[in-house]
C-alpha cells in the first residue's frame, strides 16, 4: 500500500463519510435532541477502509501520548478499537484496546469493561465514532473512574459541535476531532 500523509488519509476518510455516513434529514439523535442531518459514522467505521483510514489517523493523532489502552462506549468504538489493535500491531507499537458495556453483562463475569484487564491507576485514551453532547463519553469516564482508571482525553471521528467538547472539559478531559459537524455542509 503506497504511503500517505495523515492530510491525504483525513481528505479520503472525510470523502467517504460524506458519500456513505451523511444525510441531510431531521432525525431524532442519541441525546434527544432533533436534528437536520445525521452522521451514521458505523456504515464508515464498519467497511475495511473506513475502519483502517479511522484507526491510523487515531492512532497518529495519539502517538506522542502515554497510555495503557485505548478504548470506548459500545457501540460506536466498537469497529474502530478492532482496527487500532491490528494497525498498532503491524506497526510493532502494540496497544491493547478495551470497550465500555452501557451495562455490567449479566452473566459470566459481570464485568462492564471489556479487554485486558486494567490496573488501577492506568491511564486510557477514550474513542468513540460521533460526540453531540458527550453523554456516551461521560458515562464511560463514571465506569472508568469506579474503576480507578484515568481518562487522558477523549478522540473522536466526528465532533457535532453541539456541547460534547463544554461537557468533557467540565470533568477536566480534553476532546480532539478528526472532523465537526460543519465539514459535512
Amino acid at each position: 500500500m503506497p504511503t500517505t500523509t495523515i492530510q491525504d488519509d483525513k481528505e479520503k476518510l472525510l470523502k467517504i463519510l460524506r458519500e456513505k455516513a451523511f444525510f441531510k434529514e431531521k432525525i431524532i439523535l442519541s441525546s434527544g435532541k432533533e436534528s437536520d442531518y445525521y452522521l451514521d459514522a458505523r456504515r464508515v467505521t464498519l467497511m475495511a477502509e473506513g475502519a483502517y483510514l479511522s484507526a491510523k489517523i487515531i492512532l497518529e493523532l495519539v502517538n506522542n501520548e502515554k497510555f495503557d489502552a485505548i478504548g470506548g462506549p459500545t457501540l460506536g468504538a466498537d469497529p474502530i478499537v478492532g482496527a487500532l489493535g491490528v494497525l498498532s500491531y503491524q506497526a510493532q507499537k502494540p496497544v491493547n484496546t478495551f470497550i465500555v458495556r452501557k451495562a455490567p453483562k449479566a452473566h459470566g463475569k459481570q464485568q462492564q469493561i471489556e479487554g485486558p484487564l486494567l490496573k488501577e491507576g492506568a491511564t486510557v485514551i477514550l474513542i468513540d465514532d460521533v460526540a453531540t453532547t458527550g453523554k456516551a463519553f461521560l458515562e464511560s469516564i463514571d465506569v472508568l473512574k469506579k474503576a480507578k482508571i484515568n481518562v487522558k482525553k477523549c478522540v473522536c471521528i466526528i465532533d457535532r459541535d453541539e456541547g460534547a467538547k463544554d461537557a468533557l472539559g467540565k470533568v477536566g478531559c480534553e476532546l480532539v476531532s478528526i472532523f465537526k459537524g460543519k465539514d459535512f455542509f
